[in-house]
Parts: structure tokens; sequence; C-alpha cells
């Protein structure tokens, strides 16, 4: 009962840490991290202390599934070689040059301890730069080689993790079999994932229920990550692989309903296993403190100092990296054409600055095995980078992208591709109504679609309009057009809540269903032209 309520605690800490930070506009993990550096230094709080292998199969299956769903895998591919640049290459990179630093500074650690601690720290965090950038109009390309980057990141790092604690635990290894069981745990987690995520769509196919939909979704990328490992493969790449999969495939199977209350669970899972993170790892920080503290009088000031030298190469090493690789002939384009184009030193600038640390490096840090060399000095030097990290640039991020002004300028129209989707959508709606009102069809259908052809007329009036609306009046219509609706939909909503006690609870659920939907679209809409 005692660790249920620092459960449920730890939880209401989170939220209240969470509107914290939307008062003072931070990332939310900036007071994630201080919430549980302050966790602590509270006297008498119970220490809470999770088994290696549970923390990793229980926060990483998840955040890696939902962050593999949520991709844009069009942008994805096109995009795919700067990704991979930065997503192996720099994690590789980052990695050795941590492992050298920590190699030389901490006596008697060994390489491989090294290495995992540098695959500890080398994965940046899309969500926590995302919250700052989420504010800006970047270039597109920028968000996309980001998000992209966090993505397969993760995977690679923590396959490199596996592999150097794995090592560590064999006390010797032959780099030729440890580079072609490195693949091989690759492209295992790859063919299972895939193999698991055909098997859900299979399954979504069978049922009709937006509940078990939901539950067979999360239980999908456990299954993936579970089944990897058992087979010694990549787990994380399976839940990443079986999350590509349910993403790409989510408009074929999910329903609707499916697909809007996916998005709320998700959500809520991403939140909760997030901070519970930080909490747990400051919860742990104290004993593991304390702990060094008493080896030494002098321990936590050379600890200290050691912590703000892995962080500094942190940060260094991603610079070197992205402006290295940057400048190479080809490096951010695919074409002799797009090389024209490539982005110029302040989008450089933007990418090195927005490699915070955060949750997968928290995780992998509190999964290192209780006998692990230096395992307490790891984690505290892993915890310092990522509080560096989020400090340091999370705060400062958005000055940068100010002061560089790589903003792109406000769309006063809808994008040309989105418009024409838009035109093309709705012709096909009316063209599909219409063939119904042919001779040979029953007269039910013909009412049905002669009453239903004016509104999908209407419909497709309106998006041609939109298509070749360029001018910011035509803009600014459509902006009003749809401000309107929306007080319309409030006046309709008030209405109804009027009605409470003349229709049945079925009912009055319905109606207010359509108006929220009906909202939420049009709020898309006006976010994506503002």
């Amino acid at each position: 009962m005692a660790n249920f309520e620092i459960l449920l605690s730890l939880v209401a800490f989170c939220v209240v840490l969470a509107i914290v930070a939307q008062r003072l506009d931070l990332p939310v993990a900036i007071p994630l991290v201080l919430g549980g550096m302050g966790l602590a230094l509270i006297p008498g709080l119970p220490a809470v202390e999770l088994d290696p292998e549970l923390a990793l199969a229980l926060f990483l299956p998840p955040l890696l599934q939902v962050s593999a769903y949520r991709t844009d895998w069009p942008a994805f591919r096109s995009n795919l070689r700067p990704i991979l640049l930065l997503a192996i290459g720099a994690v590789l990179f980052t990695t050795a040059a941590v492992a050298v630093v920590a190699h030389w500074l901490v006596p008697g650690l060994p390489w491989w301890a090294a290495a995992a601690l540098g695959a500890i720290v080398a994965p940046p965090d899309a969500v926590a730069a995302s919250s700052v950038l989420k504010k800006f109009n970047l270039p597109k390309r920028i968000v996309t080689v980001l998000e992209g980057e966090s993505l397969i990141n993760d995977a690679s790092s923590l396959v490199l993790y596996r592999f150097a604690v794995a090592a560590v635990a064999a006390s010797s290894v032959s780099y030729s079999s440890g580079l072609f069981q490195f693949f091989g745990m690759g492209i295992g987690g790859i063919v299972i994932g895939w193999l698991t995520g055909r098997l859900a769509m299979w399954v979504f196919s069978k049922v009709d229920d937006t509940m078990l939909d939901i539950t067979i979704s999360i239980l999908a990328g456990f299954a993936a990550y579970l089944s990897a490992e058992a087979l010694h493969a990549s787990g994380v790449l399976g839940a990443v692989v079986c999350g590509l999969v349910l993403g790409r495939k989510q408009h074929a199977e999910f329903t609707a309903r499916t697909r809007l209350e996916l998005h709320a669970v998700w959500n809520f899972i991403e939140f909760l296993l997030a901070s519970l993170i930080f909490m747990l790892i400051g919860l742990q920080m104290r004993g593991i403190v304390e702990r060094l503290a008493s080896e030494s009088a002098t321990a936590l000031t050379s600890l200290a100092l050691l912590a703000l030298a892995v962080s500094v190469t942190l940060i260094v090493s991603r610079f070197i990296w992205v402006f290295m690789t940057g400048w190479l002939p080809g490096a951010f384009s695919r074409s002799k054409a797009a090389q024209s184009t490539r982005p110029l030193w302040t989008h450089h600038a933007v990418v090195s600055w927005a490699g915070m640390r955060g949750v997968v490096s928290l995780a992998a840090a509190l999964a290192l095995p209780a006998n692990f060399p230096a395992r307490d000095v790891i984690v505290f030097l892993a915890f310092c980078a990522i509080f560096a990290t989020l400090i340091v640039q999370g705060t400062t991020l958005g000055w940068l992208v100010r002061k560089l002004e790589v903003i792109e300028p406000e769309k006063e129209a809808a994008e040309p591709a989105e418009a024409l989707a838009r035109a093309e959508i709705a012709d096909a709606a009316l063209e599909v109504v219409k063939e119904h009102l042919e001779p040979d069809a029953s007269p039910e259908h013909s009412t049905a679609a002669s009453a239903l052809v004016d509104e999908y007329e209407a419909r497709a009036e309106r998006a041609a309009d939109e298509k070749e609306a360029e001018s910011p009046e035509n803009a600014e219509q459509f902006n009003a057009q749809r401000r309107l609706r929306l007080v319309a939909i409030e006046a309709a909503r008030e209405k109804l809540s009027e009605h409470t006690d003349q229709v049945d609870a079925e009912t009055h659920r319905s109606l207010a269903n359509e108006l929220d939907l009906e909202e939420q679209q049009i709020r898309s809409a006006m976010s994506k032209s503002s």
C-alpha cells in the first residue's frame, strides 16, 4: 500500500510541475528534472528501487512505439540521409567521444562501461526540443530531421548500450563476432517488429471495438519488445518498427473513433511514463550521491568536475558532427538540384543546439545492472548530462532560433499540396454521391443522394476556392469563416446543455461528440494556417 501511495503522490506532483511548466513557458522536462532533484533532498523519503529489466520493459516500448506511430513517413523517407547521419553517425561519434573522456577521467573504468555511458547519453530527445520549437514556424525540414533522428537514434544507441552491457558481463569479447552480433540484433528486431505489427493489423481487421483496438495497440509494442528480447534481438527496434507499421496502416483498419481516442490515450501514457522516469531517478539520486560522497571528502567535487567534462563533451561533439557532415557534398540532400538549397550554418546551429537529452537516457541509466562497474558514477554522470542539456540548451533554444532568425514567413494561405488534396477529396466524395442519382439507382438511394448533392457541391466549391486562394485577403476570409463557425458551435453546445433533461444520456453524448469533432476539425485547420 505504501508504494501505491508513493506512486499516486508522484503522479500528482508531476501534474503540478507540468502546470508550472505551462505557466513559465518552459519545456515540461525542465521542471520535472528540478522536481526530481528536489525529491532527492527530502529527508526520510523512502527509496524506490526498480528491477533494471523491468525499467526497460515498462518504460521504453510504449515511449518508442508512440514516437514511431506519429512519424510522418513521406517526410521521413525524403530526409533519410541527414536523419541517418545524425541517428547513427552522431550516436557513434558521441558515444566514442564520451567514452574516451570518461575512461580517461574515471580511474579503473573499463572501456565497455565507458561505452555504455556514452550510449546512454548519446540520443537526443525530440520531445524536449519540440516543446520549444513548436512555438516557432521553423522550416519543416529541420523539424522532420530532428523528429526522425530521435526515432532512430534511440534504437541505435540502445542496441549499442545493450551490446556494451553484455560485453562487460562477458569480460572479454571478440570484435568480429561482436560486430556480427550487433547487426544481427538489429536485423532480428526489425523483422520481429514488422511481423508483430502485421499480426496486430490482422487482429484489428477482425475486431470492431474501439476499446479492444486501443488495448491491442498498446500490447503490440510490448509484444514486439519482449519477443525480440526473448530471441536475443533488439527489443527497441522491435517496438519502433511495430509502431511504424501501426502508424502506416492505421487508416486501413482503425475506425475514425479509434484514431481519435487512441491519440488521447497515447498522450496520457507518454506523459505519465516520462514524468515518472524523472521522479524515480530523482528518488534514486540521493542514495547514489550519499554512497559516492562516503568514499572520500573530495569525491563530490571531483564528480562535479567530471560531470562538467562529460556534459561539455556531449554538447561539443554534436556541434562537431553536425557541422562536419552538414557541409559535405550531398550530406543534406538527395540530388545535385537539392544541394543548392542545403541548410545554412544557422540551420546547423539550431540542429546542434537542439540536442537535449531526456527520458530514453534516463530509462537506460535506471536499467543498468546493480553489479555493473561504477554504476553509481555512470548514473550520476548521465543524470548530470541530461540536466545540463535540458537546463542550458532547453532554456536558450528559443532565444537562439529568434537570434538566428531561423523562422519561415507565416503562411498566408493553404499550402498548395494541402489545398489540392482537399479539392480532390471533395470531388471524389461528390462523384460517389452523384452515382446514386443515376436512373438505375433505387428510389431510396436517389432521394438520399439528391439531398446530399447540394451539401457536397458546397464542400467541393469551398475546397476549390481554398485551392485558388493565394492572397492574404482570401486567407483572412477563410479564417473569419472558421472563427464564425466556432461561435456557432459554442451557441449550439449551450442550447444542447439546456436539453439535458429532455433527451437521454446516449443521445446527448452523441450530439456533443458531433460538435466536439467539428470544433476539433476547425481548430486543426486554423492552427495549420496560422
